[in-house]
């Protein structure tokens, strides 16, 4: 049961994904778009682990470009998407892990507790860092690729030029859409992981 609570909870998260990713977009002189689905992706790692989380950021965000018309942005969006959740809570989890070690030692009592407390936030904070700035340089990459095969000559210097110029112009607004992103899921994250794990480990 506790299994197929996860898989609903991955379901849902994947739908608010795709869904605070298309509410609200903010448009871009390079055509693409702003938006905070990023803090989704993050929470989505946070909340149902590297991997589960990580498919459920991925499909989500994939879905996302797929409505909107984005189709070739929807295998690139997945696996940059899905790859930014897992790393965010990979590093989180071992920041927290090591952060409490380190506090075991100076704290006690509810000493302890809100020094947990503070590092947790701090952990997620960092590997959501993290995690966004792979999302901003996966987009880079992968928009240099999309430009090169556009071009249908092959990737000439002039045409790699061209693309790194043009794919370096959305890198200001994929900052912006991950410092929102970290910001949200740094506020979310305390309410909402309580809840999923009371959902989670509810008896059936």
């Amino acid at each position: 049961m506790t299994n197929l609570r996860k898989l609903i909870l991955a379901a849902l998260l994947a739908a608010l994904t795709t869904a605070t990713t298309m509410v609200v977009r903010i448009p871009t002189p390079t055509m693409g778009y702003i938006h905070p689905g990023d803090a989704m992706v993050l929470l989505c790692g946070l909340l149902l682990g590297p991997v589960t989380g990580g498919l459920a950021a991925g499909i989500g965000s994939a879905l996302s470009d797929f409505f909107a018309g984005y189709l070739t942005y929807v295998p690139g969006t997945f696996l940059i998407k899905a790859l930014t959740a897992l790393i965010a809570a990979h590093l989180s989890v071992w920041l927290t892990s090591v952060s409490r070690h380190a506090q075991e030692s100076a704290h006690q009592g509810s000493g302890l507790i809100k020094a947990h407390r503070k590092n947790v936030i701090g952990a997620v904070i960092c590997g959501g860092v993290i995690g966004e700035t792979f999302m901003v340089f996966g987009y880079f990459i992968y928009e240099i690729l999309l430009i090169g095969l556009a071009a249908g000559s092959g990737f000439t210097s002039t045409v790699l030029s061209s693309a790194i110029v043009s794919s370096a112009a959305g890198i200001p607004f994929n900052i912006v859409q991950g410092i929102t992103g970290v910001t949200l899921a740094a506020i979310l994250y305390p309410i909402l992981y309580p809840l999923t794990q009371r959902l989670l480990q509810t008896n059936s």
